[in-house]
């Protein structure tokens, strides 16, 4: 099915006679369990019509900054209205602009004590830099955080750091951090440059030359591939220039401090260092969408439920990759959620906890909506939000699982809450009986799934959360992944037990207590 009359169908859809009235909702209210009724509204049916708008050709893929992700924005925005759900903006406005550049890969060159090292040789980068320096700052790993520092007694401000991967140990083999055998999110290779950076730039320092001599060949695969496609990497403009980061290769960092293999003692190194990597950037127009019921009791704590509004986009050779599942499943179950909560609040019935809907872009881009969100302007405070649910593909089935095809990865719901855990075992239980497949759970996982999508911003800033997932298949990132594949049984079970989460969070008495820490 094709979208082509999108104003049209809009109003089309609110006039449609399969969906039903808050007045109808009001009637079928059971004093026993009102939640059962309001997640009925939540039908396989309304779902449908929806994806097929939403997943359709005339949304070109809905790539971050294009004309089809604007479309995608459009129609959300126009159901929130419809529905009569406000924004989350205290100006009224559901769009949260989040400011974007595709950085396109610098070219030029280091010269490190007279002597010039090429980029994509020597080390590689997705930064520009420029600069001269009169000494080098080494932090070891380059490791902060409660009871041990790299930056103790240490001025970085304005300076070019030097650290390295890993993070100390005791004598007898267990991580210092840790107190185990087992190493903390420092080694981790989807956080590790990332944290140190991050610890960095707060300290004031300029740029960070990096030795991962374990991960380099996946910083130089994304270089070679960026400049043999002539592409680029989208980044939150706020932080595209700001800071450098730079991977060397292990000869390259020998050349500034031989033993480094060894030596992990936090120094000065006089060394004059020059950077001279250029490129030009390219600005990129985008937004979230965030619309929020407000609590009954409790309206300045936040339950957010997440999904992304964007997917790829169009291939090289026109084909459109319509991202039915990825992220459209989710984009419209979050909307049936909404709705219910909507439905509920008309009844008198509205949650305690108020509830951000919250549709994130770029994360295909790098989690780059969710990023913003947490890290660059939380529309309602963190140390308010209570927990975080996101959807991310779940209309399909994974081809590779054997079992009951009503089943639901869950990723995360123990990582930082035991109780949030619980909780979410007790209301699959209680109300939809899905198998819940714990898989992808596994800290061992080479998918790293749970790093993978927009949960993660809110789970590294120590919010509980649940990632909920079909598991990838055969269209994924392709043009097959197209509305008429979806299940959408499922994908209405799992919209359902999402919004049942959704409400015992909310409606609970107490906050979901936090009783482990990101790693």
């Amino acid at each position: 099915m094709k979208y082509l009359l999108f104003a049209s169908i809009c109003l089309a859809m609110s006039c449609n006679s399969s969906q039903k009235t808050v007045s109808e909702v009001s009637q079928e209210v059971s004093t026993v369990d009102s939640a059962i009724t309001f997640a009925e509204t939540i039908t396989e049916g309304e779902l449908k019509e929806h994806l097929f708008i939403y997943a359709s050709d005339e949304f070109e893929g809905r790539e971050t900054g294009t004309p089809g992700q604007k479309k995608a924005v459009a129609y959300l925005k126009a159901e929130y209205e419809r529905l009569g759900i406000p924004a989350a903006k205290s100006d009224g406005d559901y769009f949260q602009k989040v400011p974007l550049e595709m950085i396109k890969l610098p070219t030029g060159s280091i010269t490190i004590d007279g002597k010039e090292y090429a980029i994509g040789d020597a080390f590689v980068t997705f930064s520009k830099a420029k600069g001269d320096f009169e000494e080098i700052v080494y932090v070891g790993y380059g490791i902060e955080e409660e009871g041990y520092s790299d930056f103790e007694d240490l001025d970085v401000n304005g300076k070019v750091i030097l650290a390295k991967f890993g993070e100390p140990m005791n004598s007898d083999g267990t991580y210092k951090l840790s107190g185990s055998v087992e190493s903390s999110g420092w080694s981790n290779m989807s956080e590790a440059m990332g944290k140190r950076a991050e610890t960095a730039k707060g300290k004031g320092a300029k740029g960070m030359l990096f030795l991962d001599e374990l991960n380099y060949s996946r910083y130089k695969g994304y270089f070679d591939y960026m400049k043999n496609n002539d592409s680029g990497q989208m980044a939150i403009a706020s932080d595209a220039s700001a800071f450098f980061n730079i991977v060397l290769t292990k000869e390259t960092a020998k050349s500034i401090l031989k033993d480094i293999d060894s030596d992990s003692e936090v120094k000065s190194i006089p060394s004059k260092i020059s950077f001279d990597l250029s490129g030009d950037n390219e600005e990129i127009d985008s937004e979230n969408v965030v619309a929020v019921i407000k609590g009954s009791e409790k309206p300045n704590e936040y339950v957010v439920v997440s999904s992304h509004l964007d997917h790829i986009g169009v291939t090289a050779d026109g084909e459109i990759n319509n991202g039915a599942d990825d992220d459209g499943s989710g984009s419209v179950a979050l909307l049936e959620i909404a709705e219910a909560f909507k439905a509920a609040a008309d009844r008198g019935q509205g949650p305690k906890r108020s509830i951000v809907f919250l549709h994130v872009t770029g994360e295909e881009k790098g989690l780059l909506g969710s990023q913003y969100y947490t890290d660059n302007d939380p529309i309602f405070p963190l140390a308010n939000t209570v927990a975080n649910l996101n959807i991310d593909m779940i209309g399909r089935i994974d081809p590779k699982r054997k079992g009951d095809r009503n089943y639901i990865y869950l990723i995360g719901s123990d990582k930082l809450s035991t109780e949030l855990h619980e909780l979410s075992e007790e209301v699959n239980k209680k109300y939809m009986n899905i198998e819940l497949d714990y898989t992808y759970n596994d800290e061992n996982d080479p998918n790293r799934f749970y790093y993978r999508s927009d949960h993660y911003n809110f789970a590294k800033n120590n919010i509980p959360i649940i990632f909920y997932f079909n598991g990838t298949h055969d269209d994924y990132h392709k043009p097959g992944d197209t509305p008429d594949k979806i299940n959408y049984d499922l994908l209405q079970n799992r919209t359902r037990l999402v919004f049942h989460t959704a409400w015992e969070v909310a409606n609970r008495a107490g906050k979901i207590v936090v009783d482990k820490t990101s790693k």
